[in-house]
């Protein structure tokens, strides 16, 4: 059954609710439509009729930045050693075998797995269009399609972030396996990606897969493409240092000074990773107020180093996070992980709040990929919720005004135990009410891809 909103009016008994800057305990939360009508503190009992919801209930969590079919690469990257170059090899083997089908059956058991951790919207970075060789299915957007519908089935929001992907590098033509991400150019981008629509569950964006990718003439027709649409605007950035050597010797600028000479930051666009960055990148960043996504468990598993996610938000950069590779789905462990990381670069404790960090993974996610509606408990906003299981091995023991840092620095995906969208119960009691089996159909979605 897709993702449709609670058709009749309902109220949920909040036993504690983080409201944004502190945690409430006794909150009943009334939606009407989809969306949040009323909150209403000081209900010491669930009212009549109520759902209660035992725990920590935070607005719904957002994953800005993933690509749903390296789910299937868990466990089999994770062999050997190598870098991020010949971990590109591995999935590129995983992307020629993929088919409108069967990316359909992994991406919904991918999203599903998402909502089992508390995620209500996921920012997809598709790039994976045409059939091996390049050569267009009927439907142009066959791919895009499947992962609309997959986030339907699995019932989260998605915004799908359609990618420009056209050479291999700074002169380079697409190389064997990229053909299959590649439409020409950006104008033929910007025609197929023209035609694919927005739905209840669903708006779409834009991105730059990263400047070796797509030519600096043509970085201004994406750009542009988004601007025109308020839509948001995404793109890898510096994540490994050879691309910025590449794109200086290519431009004699780093990446970041070739997107702003092309007009692609902005307060709509987000920059992934931003690992590797200059001091006059931060403040081209932070000034324009360009957002930026933190991958941190795929950004260790990788080893493609620590970002300047501290200076970046102090020049004026709102963060964002995302599971990127899906080494791990837990939107609590890229929180903790950016502030353990920066622990680690500083060796000084304490650089962001754990009201900050959820910040990140809900209100600014949310924002990064065009919903400024949703990731607030509050009227008006979208309804959707998660629920953080406050008596598990993990969260057990501190204090229930403290369930924000425990929240934070000590539960996991697995302490999710209720996920609701548009008010409508998708996880209840770790259970999908969906996808009933989430480890069968990723097993199966999986196999089907391996070679």
């Amino acid at each position: 059954m897709p993702l449709t909103p609670q058709a009749t009016p309902t109220t949920y008994w909040l036993e504690h609710a983080w409201l944004g800057t502190h945690v409430e305990p006794g909150v009943a939360v009334d939606i009407a439509d989809g969306r949040i009508t009323a909150v209403r503190t000081g209900a010491d009992t669930p009212p009549p009729g109520a759902t209660a919801l035992r725990g920590l209930t935070l607005p719904g969590l957002a994953n800005t930045h993933s690509h749903a079919f390296h789910r299937a690469l868990r466990g089999t990257v994770q062999v050997g050693t190598g870098t991020f170059w010949t971990w590109r090899e591995i999935m590129y083997s995983v992307a020629d075998r993929l088919t409108p089908d069967t990316y359909y059956a992994l991406a919904r058991a991918a999203y599903a797995e998402m909502a089992l951790a508390g995620i209500t919207c996921v920012g997809e970075f598709h790039y994976l269009h045409h059939a091996p060789g390049g050569t267009r299915y009927s439907d142009p957007n066959a791919m895009g399609e499947a992962l609309l519908s997959a986030a339907a089935e699995a019932g989260i929001r998605i915004t799908l972030l359609d990618t420009a992907y056209l050479s291999a590098g700074f002169g380079a033509p697409p190389n064997h396996h990229q053909l299959r991400f590649s439409d020409g150019t950006a104008e033929r981008w910007a025609q197929r990606a023209d035609a694919l629509k927005e739905r209840a569950h669903a708006r779409i964006g834009a991105a730059i897969h990263s400047v070796r990718a797509v030519p600096a003439g043509q970085l201004g027709t994406v750009a542009d493409w988004a601007r025109e649409r308020q839509a948001p605007l995404h793109v890898h950035l510096s994540e490994q240092t050879a691309e910025n050597d590449a794109c200086r010797d290519a431009h004699g600028v780093t990446p970041t000074q070739l997107l702003a000479d092309h007009g692609a930051l902005g307060r709509r666009t987000t920059a992934v990773h931003a690992t590797h960055l200059t001091g006059e990148d931060i403040a081209l960043l932070g000034d324009s107020h360009t957002g930026v996504c933190m991958c941190p468990t795929t950004e260790r598993d990788l080893a493609d180093g620590i970002g300047p996610a501290a200076q970046l938000q102090g020049r004026g950069s709102p963060l964002s996070l995302g599971s990127d590779s899906h080494a791990v789905i837990d939107l609590l462990e890229e929180a903790r992980a950016m502030e353990l990381d920066e622990r680690l670069r500083t060796r000084t404790r304490g650089h962001w709040t754990a009201a900050a960090l959820l910040r990140a993974a809900t209100a600014d996610g949310h924002a990064a990929l065009g919903w400024d509606d949703a990731g607030t408990l509050e009227a008006g906003a979208l309804a959707d919720l998660t629920t953080i299981a406050l008596d598990s091995v993990r969260t057990a023991g501190p204090l229930p005004r403290l369930a924000a840092e425990t929240a934070v620095f000590a539960a996991s995906a697995a302490d999710v135990r209720h996920t609701i969208v548009g008010g409508r119960q998708i996880v209840r009691d770790g259970v999908h009410t969906l996808v009933p089996d989430v480890p069968t159909a990723l097993a199966a979605s999986i196999a089907a891809v391996r070679g």
